[in-house]
């Protein structure tokens, strides 16, 4: 499949570079189009005939991890610059497809940093606070070995950047999933700070590069940022710490016992879109369609991470953990069923009240 635009359509100098209107799927040489859709497993789809193919789908005939296996990186500079990404490639060893999403940022702003960039003197982004202020930016979803490029790229080890988990302000993608503590690199070294011109720091998308290196201020004293750093490799099961059910794991249910020490809080009942059927078996299945919608609970979760993979062995291999949106924005994982279907039937909710919940899970 020929990408829809390719990296000489969005020259990556001056930097940070041009930037899609879109969110795309990053291969060798160019970019496919994604479009948010709640019916696809991944919630996106990649273009190409008719509705496109589900973008986990489309990951998997390229051997490259799912969604599921990513962790979402906020980009604010050239990262999200499709030129950029083919540079990491060629000159950083950058492997498989790159998930990136359009991202719309609120209480945050990419400013220019203090000092330049030693490779070619210009001045680079740097993300800081800013109270009431609406921008629009991009999320990665990285593997853990991608996010291994983007650390070199970013100086982590060097001092440049740091890894962190950002709780100012908010970042919500394309599709509306807002992304709570995303990870982002924000600025560490005394150059990394911003810059500030008459006491203010100054938006990249207020002044271009040209004008920007140029400039003559003061070093702000902090990002203004609550943010947390991330040691190490970031896991993906980590994220997002909530946990949408709909069968067997719900309060109540039989099977709350596996969950009921791992919540973080109470369990809230929520509709996320899809279709609930009945196994025949004691407990249903979730499929990701334009279903009628699914009923179920959101409970949050102490440590993703440590309960998750013990989830997966008691789901076993007909279904296969997602991340999921409800109807708010919130993101959460849950559990899709892959097997056939044949003999199944539609239900509308399960609990205590459905016919199918009489015989034992195997």
């Amino acid at each position: 499949m020929l990408p829809d635009f390719p990296d000489a359509a969005f020259p990556a100098a001056p930097y940070p570079g041009v930037v899609p209107d879109r969110s795309f799927v990053h291969v060798d040489g160019g970019g496919l189009a994604l479009t948010p859709d709640p019916s696809a497993r991944s919630s996106w789809r990649v273009s190409g005939p008719g509705p496109g193919t589900d973008l986990d789908t489309w990951l998997a005939g390229r051997g490259a991890p799912p969604l599921a296996a990513r962790v979402p990186l906020l980009t604010y500079g050239s990262n999200r610059n499709p030129a950029k990404i083919g540079w990491l490639r060629r000159e950083l060893g950058l492997a498989g497809p790159v998930v990136v999403l359009r991202g719309r940022t609120t209480g945050l702003a990419a400013v220019w940093a203090h000092g330049l960039r030693v490779v070619d003197d210009q001045r680079p982004a740097v993300l800081a606070a800013a109270p009431g202020q609406v921008e629009e930016h991009s999320v990665w979803f990285a593997t853990p070995e991608q996010v291994g490029v983007l650390d070199v790229c970013e100086g982590r080890s060097s001092g440049r950047y740091r890894l962190a988990r950002v709780h100012t302000g908010e970042v919500r993608t394309e599709d509306g999933t807002l992304l709570d503590d995303v990870l982002a690199y924000v600025g560490l070294a005394g150059i990394r700070r911003p810059l500030l011109v008459d006491g203010e720091p100054v938006r990249c998308a207020d002044l271009p590069q040209t004008a920007a290196r140029v400039l003559r201020g003061e070093r702000a004293p902090s990002d203004g940022l609550d943010a947390t750093t991330v040691t190490g490799a970031p896991d993906p099961d980590a994220w997002p710490a909530r946990l949408f059910v709909y069968g067997t794991l719900q309060p109540g249910e039989r099977s709350w016992h596996l969950l009921a020490e791992a919540a973080a809080g109470p369990a809230e009942p929520v509709t996320v879109p899809g279709t609930l059927l009945d196994t025949g078996l004691g407990y249903p299945a979730m499929l990701r369609d334009a279903g009628p919608g699914v009923p179920g609970h959101v409970v949050p979760l102490r440590d993703p991470a440590a309960l998750l993979p013990r989830l997966d062995r008691f789901e076993g291999p007909d279904y296969v953990r997602v991340r999921i949106t409800t109807p708010d924005g919130r993101p959460c994982w849950t559990y899709v069923w892959t097997a056939p279907t044949c003999g199944f039937r539609s239900v509308p909710r399960w609990g205590h009240a459905s016919p199918g919940v009489a015989g034992p899970r195997p």
